[in-house]
């Protein structure tokens, strides 16, 4: 692991009571392919490798990383969460699926058509405590096997716990990472192609209502929003532009982290979920901070 220190542009003081004085970023793993995806899983990190086409669980021992294969083929996996039981939910690109991992490893689909018609290619994915599985669904992974898109839109879906899939809004160019409110009351959905993070009000059916623009990520650097986490204050963590943006639950942003490689996703974990994991590329990394993420079940 090397440790190198933290390149952030602080954009308000408030960021003082969440990024520590003296604060490092650690290279956990590389050498991976694309990087995406990640989530804390018991007492490991599960991520997705997805031109490797597998998922790979890199944990601590006491001599020292440890990193092997979790699942290949994972079907191109991209987002990954967990279910209120703990069973892993993947969305897969090239099988234009989400699914479940159940205990004994087997795969159950959980969606794969909207009204008869194969999904694009789910992109990220989050759980509702009722049990609702939230997902996005852009075009990226048929570019990249340029398979027939079968639906004019590419939509932000509430998958029911009756199995029901229910299209949420389809008005999104690129929809992306998303992440709810510590009280589930607001869903944020990054628009990718519109530079911006959008804002949701959730009914308590799972419903959406009154989107808005919540927080602007536009700047010159490479990057744009992308995978999205809150932690236990509300604050927003979105990848995009030259690294990570945290931003406070008003929708301002308090700093702009650079890690070594540019971002596409983020996860909270270890014990006390302060450390904020990094998928960036070809490489993971770890950043330790004063609020700790919201819990997944």
């Amino acid at each position: 692991m090397s440790v190198s220190s933290l390149n952030m542009e602080i954009q308000d003081n408030a960021i003082k009571q969440i990024v520590p004085e003296n604060t490092v970023v650690e290279q956990v793993a590389g050498g991976f392919g694309f990087t995406e995806g990640p989530v804390w899983y018991g007492d490991c990190l599960l991520f997705s490798d997805i031109p490797n086409n597998r998922i790979v669980r890199w944990r601590m021992l006491n001599i020292g990383p440890e990193v092997t294969t979790f699942r290949t083929p994972s079907g191109n996996s991209n987002g990954l969460t967990l279910d209120r039981s703990g069973r892993l939910i993947a969305c897969e690109h090239s099988a234009r699926r989400v699914t479940r991992t159940e205990p004994d490893g087997t795969i159950t689909v959980l969606a794969e058509r909207y009204q008869g018609k194969r999904l694009n290619s789910p992109n990220d994915v989050v759980v509702r405590s009722d049990g609702s599985i939230f997902f996005t669904d852009p075009p990226y992974g048929l570019a990249r096997m340029t398979a027939w898109k079968e639906l004019p839109f590419n939509g932000v879906y509430r998958l029911a716990p009756d199995g029901e899939l229910l299209l949420l809004v389809d008005d999104f160019d690129r929809p992306n990472g998303l992440a709810f409110s510590p009280d589930e009351q607001v869903l944020y959905v990054a628009d990718t192609s519109g530079g911006h993070i959008r804002s949701f009000d959730v009914g308590p059916d799972g419903s959406i209502s009154n989107g808005k623009v919540f927080s602007e990520m536009k700047a010159p650097e490479p990057g744009a929003p992308d995978g999205m986490k809150v932690d236990r204050e509300g604050n927003v963590y979105c990848t995009g532009p030259g690294g990570f943006w945290i931003i406070s639950p008003e929708g301002k942003c308090l700093a702009i982290v650079r890690p070594p490689e540019l971002p596409a996703n983020l996860a909270w974990g270890d014990a006390d979920m302060k450390s904020l994991y990094l998928t960036a590329r070809t490489g993971i990394y770890r950043i330790r901070l004063s609020i700790a993420g919201t819990a997944l079940f």
